[in-house]
């Protein structure tokens, strides 16, 4: 038999409907009457109010949130002590975890990548998100031809904020995409915008925006271009991020990316961070720095991150780029050129540096602020690989160095150990190397990590990923597992077990690996040895990819007991990727194995459905 509701238990849930929910009933927004009626709430009994917080919705809590009295009440005949202890109430309740509890009951995927000052803002920007992705879906179908602020938001969006109850929400304005946004958009700093909503109507439906990131999606036509450009206009003074993605780079969009965004008035924007990605850019912007897209970077005094990544850019693009850096942007921190054809730019960027020191010695010859530096996938050559190593000499301040997917092969990784070598014997800054993919052997790997492995630098983390690197590597392998190395990546190398045996013979002492890759290396059951040495030999591990090494069926038992006394702090271990045919109880490991309500251990789908995998060079 259900329990019957309490006498305050009815009253609390009306007062939550009829005087939270008007909205659900009326088309006005009364915000004068919202912040009277909750006033007068706000001064019941403690633990009333407390329950009733408990019971509403994120449209109600926003209303009460946001009417909350603490402003002005000095001046309303309230006492310093009488307002502290308002304001003390409000802690009491802890609002933001309410709002961040919701946010997790909705996007649950999400919230383990979100770390917000103010969960409020960071739900009602994620759901003006949503529903400006559902707008777009309905905008894109050829057969629509009416306002975009007119589109009906459905009725799985509406419930989760409050209006699920109404089953007719054709005459009301909050099904309205215009309402949310000039409700919600005043919590908005970041956006993600199709092409589709780029027309001028957009500007006016996010008026209320303080937009600061904004990411803009196939942006392609003329009529396009002018909606973005309104948007930007109006946004100018508060956006510190644009991201192009998918979009045809044309004059015309530079021009007009420009002149949005640089006036005669001011002749300086704030963009810090600015990237293109995946785009195409029309014939002669793809040649060279169009003069449009030079003006912009130029009067971007407060630009420190630049990314022109897989747009099919050449190497007399790339070096109009590093001239203008070094005339314009001393504050540049993060250059990513990733997969383009840019062979052959580092010759040219030596030849800037070289002439310029001849002409001012010391003065704009260097990326001193560059921290990260991202050449994945330019079709780099060994020959490249020995003018980087020059160019690094300009880059004093590097962190961060990504040349994988360029076949440098052993003589470009030789012409590299110089670098670190020396590099080794100074106050170097670099913390993150990736070599993954580069065609090496284990000769040229053996010279580099000896060099690294009497590194003084800060260096946390290496990948030397998808090379073919054979059991040959582990005695290297094994003495640089000894340095302060946090994160190390020696997926797919061929390690086998031979490797994974001599590894597990080189731990004697404590390691300081944070994260190790391990999958895809044939290991067999000495992979599992290897693991179980490693995991008594390094007490901070919280993650270990261990995916795809043979493992027989007969490990699954030692790895349970392993994890069951195991005490250290690891929190993910991929085993995904092997073909076991196994009954344990599913439940029982969903349970057992667990951090933080995700599972501790990933194990391999049913057998039908895995696909062996080959790594035979």
């Amino acid at each position: 038999m259900p329990e019957v509701p309490s006498l305050v238990s009815l009253c609390i849930d009306t007062l939550a409907r009829q005087l939270f929910l008007r909205d659900n009933d009326h088309d006005d927004d009364d915000d004068d009457d919202d912040g009277a009626v909750i006033s007068v709430i706000y001064d019941l009994p403690f633990d009333l109010v407390n329950t009733l917080i408990t019971r509403l919705p994120p449209f109600a809590l926003l209303k009460f949130h946001l009417h909350m009295p603490f402003q002005d009440q000095i001046e309303e005949g309230f006492s310093h002590d009488e307002l502290t202890n308002k304001r003390k109430r409000g802690r009491d309740w802890n609002l933001n975890t309410i709002w961040r509890n919701f946010f997790k009951l909705r996007w649950p995927h999400l919230i383990d990548q979100m770390q917000p000052a103010d969960w409020l803002q960071a739900y009602w920007e994620n759901h003006l998100q949503n529903c400006l992705d559902e707008a777009a879906e309905i905008a894109l179908v050829p057969s629509f031809n009416g306002y975009l602020g007119n589109i009906q938001i459905p009725d799985t969006i509406l419930k989760h904020i409050g209006f699920g109850e109404r089953t007719n929400h054709s005459t009301c304005d909050h099904c309205k995409l215009s309402y949310h946004c000039l409700r919600f958009g005043s919590h908005a700093s970041r956006l993600r915008l199709q092409n589709v909503l780029c027309t001028a109507e957009t500007s006016d439906l996010l008026r209320e925006c303080k937009l600061q990131i904004l990411v803009l999606r196939c942006i392609r036509s003329k009529e396009q271009i002018d909606g973005l450009c309104k948007l930007l206009a109006q946004h100018s003074k508060t956006l510190t991020s644009l991201e192009f993605v998918h979009c045809t780079i044309s004059a015309d969009f530079i021009n007009g990316l420009c002149g949005s965004m640089v006036t005669e008035s001011v002749q300086r924007h704030g963009i810090q961070n600015f990237s293109i990605i995946a785009s195409n850019f029309l014939e002669p912007c793809a040649v060279s720095l169009p003069s449009g897209l030079v003006s912009f970077l130029s009067s971007g005094r407060s630009l420190c991150s630049l990314k022109f990544s897989d747009s099919h850019l050449g190497r007399s693009f790339a070096k109009s780029l590093l001239v203008t850096i070094l005339n314009h942007l001393p504050r540049i921190s993060v250059l990513d050129l990733s997969d383009n054809r840019i062979g052959g730019w580092l010759y040219d960027v030596n030849r800037i540096f070289a002439s310029r020191s001849n002409l001012c010695p010391g003065n704009g010859n260097s990326l001193q602020m560059l921290r990260v530096l991202n050449l994945r996938g330019n079709n780099l050559q060994k020959d490249d690989v020995e003018n980087l190593r020059y160019a690094l000499g300009h880059m004093p301040n590097l962190e961060e160095l990504d040349i994988s997917d360029n076949s440098i092969e052993d003589d470009g990784i030789r012409s590299l150990v110089p670098y670190f070598v020396g590099a080794a014997e100074t106050c170097s800054h670099l913390s993150h190397l990736k070599f993954e993919n580069c065609e090496l052997s284990h000769d040229g790997v053996n010279n580099l990590l000896d060099a690294l492995s009497t590194f003084k630098g800060p260096l946390k983390s290496l990948s030397i990923a998808d090379n073919y690197l054979g059991s040959q590597v582990a005695g290297a392998l094994g003495k640089f597992m000894s340095t302060p190395i946090e994160v190390l990546d020696v997926a797919g190398i061929g390690l086998g077990s031979s490797g994974f045996s001599e590894l597990q013979d080189l731990i004697k002492e404590e390691v300081k690996l944070v994260k190790i890759n391990i999958s895809k290396n044939r290991g067999g059951m000495e992979t599992l040895k290897f693991l179980s040495k490693l995991l008594s030999h390094a007490p901070r591990l919280v993650y270990v990819n261990a995916a795809s090494n043979l493992l027989p069926i007969e490990s699954l038992a030692i790895i349970f007991s392993t994890l069951k006394s195991y005490e250290g702090n690891l929190e993910h271990l991929d085993l995904s990727g092997h073909i076991w045919d196994y009954q344990q109880d599913r439940v029982s490991i969903d349970t057992e194995f667990v951090h933080n309500g995700k599972p501790r251990l990933i194990l391999p789908l049913p057998s039908a459905s895995i696909v062996p995998y080959d790594d035979d060079p």
